[in-house]
């Protein structure tokens, strides 16, 4: 995007000016982006790249090689210099395939994120789909139903939407890095090695073929680096920004004639490109052949543009994450009620205690009211351990909107919400995030409580205090004698807490 760029209509917002970033860790390389929006139009003011080559570093183990890992911290801390005067809820910075690989290598993303000065999310593959698809559209807008293809350096991202939605997405493990690696490691550009490439990618795309072609799509649009590149290739010597086949397998006999990738010397490629060009074009060309594909054009719109659009959206009140709340909600047929209730007190002891230093309130409450909303959905499988299989829902379903570890905090508070509170609830969250989480768990759990009659009164009106490690609950005097259900209900949650070293203290005031 090198001008400003229309906003759909459903994004229009306040006129205030506000200043947003994007930052895009990808397998090959890394990109950031700094963009104003203001009323109807999001102009970019900064933008960087570096090939990073993250996915030649990622070892079986699932960690990163050091000097692949030294390589991404300078990067990073480059990007940071430029977004440093940003606030955290301005920014959004996500790792793709690599980073979903190298997930438990949390010192890695502990060093990234200092260098960074932001929280940086690892979002699934069809999270990465929808906000590649995102980015597209807003680059080029197109009513009517399309195919979109992003090859990335550790995955491939298959879409076919209408318009602004999403109607399938696929992300398949093949990359412009991994199968460059794969195929030709020695760099030797031969036939042999084109076709071996080219058999894997039908291989990977045969659970998908027959669902997509039966799509229907009327046009076809590609984004990100490899596709770029390859359409500059074919620009320069043939005219033209078009992809086709027939010019894909061209641009393959030119490759081939090099030699080796050291050699490739055509118009219009950048030296960081050549290594991993092979792969790339293979792929693409795999996807032409197995999807049907007749002419394909570039988009200047990637994953990078469709953060900063999500983003934007959130800051308007347009959160996707909502939307994703309120389809779960439909989908396992929430009492809405009943969430209501429990949503309503949870807010109402948090705002009395508020979150620990250093830890979003706005982004806390959101936590909290998500999981107040989805607490039951469990209920949809069986009543016995409905806590267990609605946090399992949570964990692994596809959530437009939400990261990998936003997924995982998310489950960990529903999991928690009753019972025994077990350690391997919060194995899955990021141990920074412990205090934060431990404390919405104890309120939601309070909040669940309180309103187990499943009745339209109000909650009983407690006082809760944080006393760290867990809380103090006064209520009115006498109000026990009136209730003794509840107490008995309110003791034994004070075991479950004592049990998981935390306190609960409940008090009636004197």
């Amino acid at each position: 995007m090198s001008g400003p760029v229309p906003v759909p209509q459903e994004l229009v917002g306040p006129a205030e000016a506000v200043t947003v970033g994007a930052v895009d860790l990808g397998s090959n390389s890394f990109h950031m982006v700094i963009a104003r929006a203001q009323g109807h139009e999001l102009t970019v003011i900064d933008r960087l790249r570096e090939p990073v080559r993250l996915a030649e570093g990622l070892l079986p183990d699932g960690t990163l090689e050091p000097n692949v890992q030294a390589r991404a911290v300078d990067c990073l801390k480059r990007f940071g210099e430029r977004l440093r005067e940003l606030p955290a809820g301005q920014v959004r910075a996500v790792g793709t395939n690599t980073l979903r690989k190298a997930s438990r290598d949390l010192g890695f993303r502990a060093r990234a994120k200092d260098a960074l000065g932001h929280a940086i999310e690892i979002v699934s593959g069809q999270e990465e789909a929808r906000l590649i698809y995102q980015g597209i559209c807003h680059a080029q807008p197109y009513a009517g139903r399309r195919l979109a293809v992003d090859i990335g350096g550790g995955s491939t991202e298959i879409i076919v939407g209408a318009g602004l939605e999403v109607l399938r997405a696929h992300s398949l493990y093949m990359g412009c890095v991994s199968y460059s690696r794969r195929f030709f490691p020695d760099g030797a550009l031969t036939r042999d090695a084109f076709r071996e490439a080219e058999t894997a990618v039908a291989l990977e795309l045969r659970g998908a073929r027959e669902e997509l072609r039966g799509m229907h799509w009327e046009t076809s649009i590609g984004s990100s680096g490899t596709i770029n590149a390859i359409s500059e290739l074919l620009r320069g010597s043939q005219g033209g920004p078009e992809i086709t086949l027939p010019r894909l397998k061209q641009l393959r006999k030119l490759v081939m004639q090099a030699g080796r990738t050291e050699a490739l010397a055509l118009d219009g490629l950048k030296p960081d490109r050549a290594a991993v060009l092979p792969g790339g074009l293979a792929i693409l060309i795999g996807v032409f052949r197995n999807l049907g594909v007749d002419t394909m054009l570039p988009s200047s719109g990637a994953l990078r543009e469709g953060l900063l659009w999500d983003l934007l959206g959130r800051l308007r009140h347009e959160d996707m994450r909502d939307r994703t709340i309120q389809t779960f909600v439909e989908r396992y047929r929430v009492d809405v009620a009943q969430a209501a209730r429990v949503e309503r007190t949870a807010l109402a002891l948090l705002d009395q205690i508020g979150v620990p230093v250093g830890v979003d309130a706005e982004g806390a409450r959101s936590l909290l009211s998500w999981a107040s909303w989805l607490h039951e959905i469990g209920l949809a499988v069986s009543y016995s351990s409905y806590h267990k299989h609605g946090a399992y829902v949570v964990a692994n379903a596809d959530m437009p909107g939400f990261s990998k570890d936003d997924q995982s905090v998310l489950a960990a508070l529903i999991e928690g919400h009753r019972r025994k509170l077990r350690d391997r609830t919060m194995a899955a969250v990021p141990e920074s995030r412990n205090a934060e989480i431990v404390r919405l768990t104890i309120l939601l759990r309070l909040a669940v409580l309180l309103h187990r009659s499943r009745h339209d009164e109000s909650a009983p009106p407690a006082r809760i205090e944080w006393a760290e490690p867990g809380a103090r609950l006064v209520f009115p005097g006498g109000w026990f004698a009136e209730h003794p259900l509840m107490r008995a209900d309110l003791k034994r949650e004070q075991r479950y807490v004592e049990e998981a070293g935390l306190r609960l203290e409940i008090e009636e005031a004197r």
